[in-house]
């Protein structure tokens, strides 16, 4: 299906129905190896285009049907129980185009990938409805982006933080979306990071350590917590410095801060982090984390051939790295 689902905002915060009248509808059989899965879950491997949290939204919102009965999102389905999904309609946009230089690595009628900057936030939100990714690329690609995210985040079919920097891909048709979805969702697609990470770290390693919400903290995410999803990060040692190491960090999974928990996890936290690093950061002015999604690749939609892009380090990077070597 390429049905843009409406904002999850708007189905979680909708106390009345949302079954529209010019909406369009899924329906189909639970099958018996589906059976006993969560219904959000059962929906996000079906949909997998779509996000988890849309989807939950429009369970809420009343949008999904278990036997004509409004559902839960953790209820558990049973073999031959008939699901109803209805996809309301995408509102118009109201985020604006802005005029913001991209520094476009690849581009084509797919795809584009662009190498984010510190600081910018990839698609509006709660604080965040201009200077954001999304602004920049209406502005660029005009009508060019897949629905399928919904009306804030057009073409946005993975995130990186804002003060992560880097390589990202945006997709300009759903068709396209809906591939890159699928290599996503089976880990195919090649990431890998650049990071500096505080202590002094000389061998390689894989962490391999789920990661889920903390249970105290609710805006963290944290490793090893109940719940938690399968998470897997390589890290290969480049440079090591007296107090400090610069590495390669490659995922496997893509969780939320997933490089940022796990290097948390062993005592290593990225140099910079204002969440899951030392409450006093060494480098003055320093911005958030350093992290930069050095390169992504992935086969591409249209051709079926693999591409690769490589976002060349910031100068922000660049100089602290200078300035370690010199310590």
């Amino acid at each position: 299906m390429q049905i843009p689902c409406q904002e999850t905002t708007d189905a979680a915060e909708t106390d009345g129905d949302l079954w529209f009248s010019d909406a369009s509808v899924d329906e189909f059989e639970v099958l018996v190896e589906e059976a006993g899965q969560r219904l959000d879950l059962l929906l996000a491997a079906r949909y997998e285009a779509y996000t988890r949290s849309c989807l939950q939204g429009l369970i809420k919102g009343g949008s999904v049907m278990v036997n004509g009965k409004k559902a839960k999102s953790g209820q558990k389905v049973t073999e031959g129980e008939q699901i109803s999904v209805r996809f309301p309609p995408v509102r118009d946009l109201d985020v604006k185009p802005e005029n913001i230089p991209l520094d476009i690595l690849y581009e084509d009628n797919d795809l584009i990938i662009v190498n984010k900057p510190k600081g910018m936030v990839v698609h509006p939100a709660a604080g965040h409805y201009s200077g954001t990714l999304v602004n920049a690329l209406l502005y660029h690609c005009k009508d060019s982006l897949s629905g399928i995210n919904g009306v804030l985040r057009p073409g946005i079919v993975h995130r990186i933080d804002r003060d992560t920097t880097g390589s990202l891909v945006v997709c300009k048709n759903d068709r396209a979306h809906q591939a890159v979805a699928a290599q996503l969702k089976e880990h195919s697609i090649t990431r890998k990071y650049r990071a500096i990470v505080h202590g002094r770290l000389i061998e390689d390693g894989t962490i391999h350590a789920p990661i889920g919400r903390h249970p105290q903290r609710r805006k963290e995410m944290a490793a090893n917590v109940p719940g938690g999803k399968d998470a897997v990060t390589h890290y290969h040692v480049l440079e090591t410095f007296a107090q400090f190491t610069y590495l390669e960090c490659q995922l496997e999974t893509g969780r939320t801060h997933q490089i940022r928990v796990h290097m948390k996890s062993i005592g290593h936290p990225l140099l910079g982090d204002e969440v899951y690093g030392p409450v006093k950061c060494p480098f003055p002015g320093l911005q958030g984390q350093t992290l930069h999604a050095m390169t992504i690749g992935l086969i591409h939609p249209g051709t079926g051939e693999y591409i690769e892009a490589e976002a060349p380090l910031p100068d922000y990077f660049e100089e602290l790295l200078r300035k370690l070597r010199q310590q």
